[in-house]
């Protein structure tokens, strides 16, 4: 359970990358109330959580409704999570995610006086629940062998989340203590640990569509 439970932190914090996210967040609520940051940094884990807790529950009836075999779905899901970790090694995953905070702020300051809900998009989607996080979650829970390993997984998504909301309760502290390019080298170096989970997850799928086709 404990390895269980550290391969699945490991791999939600890549996915979710909290030190990535974290920037754009201060860069959406710069300037704004407290009161406003605080709203929408609980309400976009909030939405966050939702999301992913329902494609945790509801994924498997999905693959089987649309007869995707587990395995085709682990290929899947590590090419790209793969194609994710290209992005954050060679930055532009980051800077898709300034192109749409930038787009957001200058919304914003054409009409200064309102402050856009920013906590469904992009925070919650995609910058938490992304395409990565969901393949994540449902590729950790197709292969869970019980409610037990499932809650473990359900559980290391929770962390990786509550690090997200205190990190965005605290932004301005963290972005001192980060700054920019400590925040670039984190994601670079979770980029590489991410692409040798794609691999494995992409490995693990072919073996086991090779085995069930010989069965």
């Amino acid at each position: 359970m404990l390895e269980l439970f550290t391969s699945a932190l490991v791999t939600f914090f890549v996915a979710i990358d909290p030190p990535g996210v974290a920037p754009i967040f201060a860069a959406l609520t710069d300037g704004a109330p407290n009161a406003h940051r605080r709203r929408m940094a609980i309400k976009s884990v909030i939405i966050a959580t939702g999301v992913l807790l329902g494609f945790a529950l509801g994924g498997g009836w999905l693959l089987n409704a649309m007869h995707i075999s587990l395995d085709a779905f682990r290929i899947a899901g590590g090419v790209l999570l793969f194609l994710m970790a290209l992005e954050m090694i060679f930055e532009k995953r980051t800077e898709r995610r300034e192109e749409r905070a930038e787009t957001i702020i200058g919304e914003h300051d054409e009409h200064p006086e309102t402050w856009d809900d920013i906590s469904v998009f992009p925070m919650a989607i995609p910058m938490l629940a992304g395409p990565g996080a969901i393949a994540t979650v449902m590729l950790y829970m197709s292969d869970a062998s019980g409610w037990m390993e499932r809650g473990v997984v359900l559980a290391s998504a929770g962390v990786i989340l509550v690090v997200c909301l205190v990190t965005f309760l605290l932004i301005g502290p963290v972005m001192r203590v980060i700054g920019d390019s400590m925040a670039a080298m984190i994601t670079r170096i979770l980029g590489v640990i991410l692409a040798a989970l794609a691999a494995q997850f992409i490995i693990d799928g072919i073996l086991g569509a090779l085995v069930t086709g010989h069965a």
